[in-house]
């Protein structure tokens, strides 16, 4: 069919193009009219993803962002958001709504608080735009009612991120409380085995921590031993009446005197130093002694000389009374490490269930809208016009290739055997021309005599 046959077609059949067009048009105008409109408001909310939390200092990883994102959507539909927007609303005392929960169907069996905060989330929608800002969409038949809605929603899925963010805080601080208590428990336990083990044996250790701890005998050993190598020279050294011992024990008592300004009686830096001014104090009455009864250099070198021997085989003999003080030693470092680790623990989850921010922030007002989201009037008569136009169209067509005439000599060329001899034009009444669709055509084989 040629575009001239066409648009005899669509000219003969204008009639039912027309009534297609016209009647779509009017149905689309009816309910575009008779729809109950829907208006949607928005309330934006910028989610703290890129800042370090106040009290962890810890952030999101941005490699679980949509995994996230998808949590966050199906929270704020959850019942525990739309129920408090549902008591914000004050939807529990509307008449209308009251009307529309006993009409419900008999399968329904759901209470009238739930019901009502499925309609809430069925209206809501939540979407992550630019960056971290999230819009939250509340939909209603009054403008009115989805503006405090969007609001509602937006304060209620804040306050339930905050409130599940301090119960969770809570509830952790109170499981790290407990296990600081106990480890604490199990510190004091490691340190009066410790207490008892030094009072049993006779043996102190002396140090920062387990590492560095000496036993008070090997202290002793060490200081006999410095106390044997400088003898002879300080013995020499010395003027007459004095010895090194007794410069020694003359030192020693000075920095007593300086260090007990600042640190206490038990500090174990003040604990080793009198254990070394002891120690110090019985060579020099040794010396003393030794100097009353006419001893030379050599009697008292000698006798420290058997002080370091007694003293190291004092010492051989309680190595391994002294290794398992040392084992007793770090299991107290170790119970008050897990102690201290727990502890501020627990403080910082307790801090953290006392915080005020849920982590995200309200930007802006929500306005009221002006218009109705639905339904969308230009773009339903608009397409209702133009699916008019295409239906009456197509229906042209059917009805022409169903009920086919011929409306052109084009019509006629259905076979190369076939030719048009003449045009007829029906009779007109005197001065009016002849109507075109009364026209007659006669064909005759290719060939025949004219």
């Amino acid at each position: 069919m040629g575009i001239i046959q066409f648009l005899r077609v669509l000219w003969a059949r204008r009639l039912l193009v027309l009534a297609c067009t016209v009647f779509t048009f009017l149905g689309a105008l009816v309910v575009a009219l008779a729809v109950t409109p829907r208006y949607d408001a928005t309330a934006r909310v910028m989610l703290g993803l890129l800042k370090p939390d106040p009290v962890t200092g810890m952030g999101i990883d941005t490699r679980n962002l949509g995994a996230y994102i998808d949590t966050q959507r199906e929270l704020i539909k959850d019942y525990a958001v739309t129920g408090s927007v549902v008591d914000r609303l004050g939807w529990l005392t509307d008449p209308t709504k009251i009307t529309q929960y006993q009409g419900r169907g008999k399968n329904d069996t759901r209470d009238f608080r739930r019901w009502l905060a499925q309609q809430v989330s069925d209206r809501t929608n939540a979407k992550l735009t630019s960056g971290t800002i999230y819009e939250i969409t509340f939909s209603s038949q009054s403008p009115v009612e989805a503006k405090v809605g969007a609001e509602v929603l937006r304060q209620s899925y804040m306050d339930y991120t905050l409130l599940t963010r301090r119960q969770d805080a809570a509830r952790n601080a109170q499981w790290y409380s407990a296990q600081a208590q106990s480890a604490r428990n199990l510190a004091d336990q490691a340190e009066l085995a410790k207490a008892a083990y030094e009072r049993e044996n006779g043996i102190v250790m002396q140090g920062d921590n387990g590492s560095n701890q000496v036993d008070i005998d090997s202290t002793r050993l060490a200081a006999l031993v410095g106390q044997q190598a400088t003898a002879p020279a300080a013995a020499a050294a010395a003027p007459q009446g004095s010895s090194g011992a007794s410069l020694q024990l003359a030192a020693i008592d000075a920095e007593i005197a300086q260090n007990s300004e600042k640190l206490g009686p038990n500090h174990p830096q003040m604990l080793q130093l009198r254990a070394r001014r002891n120690l110090i104090a019985k060579v020099v009455a040794e010396e003393a002694a030794n100097a009353r009864s006419g001893s030379t250099t050599a009697a008292a070198v000698g006798a420290i000389s058997r002080a370091v021997q007694e003293q190291k085989a004092r010492v051989i003999g309680q190595r391994d009374k002294v290794e398992r003080l040392r084992q007793l030693q770090s299991e107290v470092d170790l119970r008050r490490e897990q102690y201290k680790k727990t502890a501020e623990r627990a403080a910082e989850l307790t801090l953290e269930a006392g915080v005020a921010d849920s982590g995200m922030s309200s930007l802006g007002v929500v306005v009221t809208p002006a218009k109705a989201a639905f339904p969308n009037k230009p773009l339903i008569l608009g397409g209702a016009f133009v699916l008019g136009g295409a239906l009456g169209l197509a229906l042209a067509l059917l009805v022409e290739l169903l009920n086919r005439r011929v409306r052109g000599v084009e019509d006629l060329e259905l076979d190369a055997g076939f030719n048009c001899l003449a045009v007829i034009a029906s009779a007109a009444p005197k001065g009016r021309p002849a109507r075109r669709s009364g026209r007659k055509y006669v064909a005759a084989p290719s060939g025949a005599p004219a």
